[in-house]
């Protein structure tokens, strides 16, 4: 499913002259927007591991998308590459504790993994952080510049708002992600059967950490592909930064909070179908 939605977005790249011939760019921007939002709030909700990093997907291509209907088809072709480095990277791991949970997909089992498969955590936390677009991996080469771009433009306030509201979301549910394989009290132990030890899945997983970490500033510095000067103001600039730690702190608190069953949890948490 990566791999077509993946080609869908290729495809939107190579006609994007054509699309904005057609004057359907404040549609696009409409929808990939609330596209991001809806899928990084369903994210939050979720507690289906699989279904987490299939939202997280559907909410990159949603910024991919609203690049797009800017004109920048060289930057969302750029967050699409750096994207499939860590988000590979993302699966491998999520797919890796599954199988040794025994199939349970619940993120509320899982727990303690830093001990019972510490490898595996490690890669797992690097490619989380890429997501996050925390400063100097690889998502945040192409994240902070897309950021960067939308408040230099001038645009809606509300869109504006929306924007960095969602990406605040992002880091939200991986912090939440992490913190559920992290601190939680694993539950059914017995029931499970963890090992860490297979050296094949080590050496693909570490040279994806490796090139989640360095692919972003070798391919920022080789590529050169935005030669633009982007002027913004020191609160603008410092608007990602304040975005990273707000959404830290509301993942932390989605992740102490108990929940009960309201209508807008059950809204969130079926907005796209996925759970029963």
């Amino acid at each position: 499913s990566s791999t077509l939605v993946t080609a869908g977005i290729y495809l939107m790249i190579r006609f994007n002259s054509m699309l904005m011939n057609s004057n359907l760019n404040k549609m696009l921007l409409t929808i990939s927007l609330m596209t991001l939002m809806t899928a990084s709030l369903a994210a939050n909700y979720e507690y289906d591991m699989k279904k987490i990093i299939a939202l997280s997907t559907l909410s990159q291509l949603g910024l991919m998308m609203m690049t797009l209907s800017i004109s920048f088809y060289k930057l969302a072709f750029f967050h699409l590459i750096m994207h499939a480095l860590f988000k590979a990277l993302l699966f491998y791991c999520t797919g890796n504790i599954i199988h040794n949970m025994n199939s349970y997909q619940d993120i509320r089992y899982s727990g303690k993994n830093i001990k019972l498969l510490p490898m595996n955590t490690m890669f797992m936390n690097i490619a989380m952080m890429a997501l996050c677009g925390l400063p100097f991996l690889t998502g945040f080469y192409s994240k902070d510049l897309i950021l960067e771009i939308f408040s230099m433009n001038k645009i809606n306030f509300l869109i504006y708002m929306l924007i960095y509201f969602s990406s605040g979301l992002t880091m939200s549910y991986s912090i939440r992600f992490i913190y559920f394989n992290l601190i939680n009290k694993l539950i059914f132990k017995n029931l499970m059967n963890f090992y860490d030890e297979d050296l094949n899945l080590k050496k693909s997983m570490m040279t994806m950490s490796i090139l989640s970490i360095i692919m972003g500033s070798l391919s920022n510095w080789m590529m050169n592909l935005i030669p633009l000067f982007i002027f913004l103001n020191f609160y603008k600039k410092m608007m990602i930064f304040i975005l990273l730690f707000m959404g830290f702190i509301q993942g932390y608190l989605l992740f102490k909070m108990k929940f009960k069953q309201n209508n807008l949890n059950i809204l969130i948490n079926k907005i796209y179908f996925l759970s029963k």
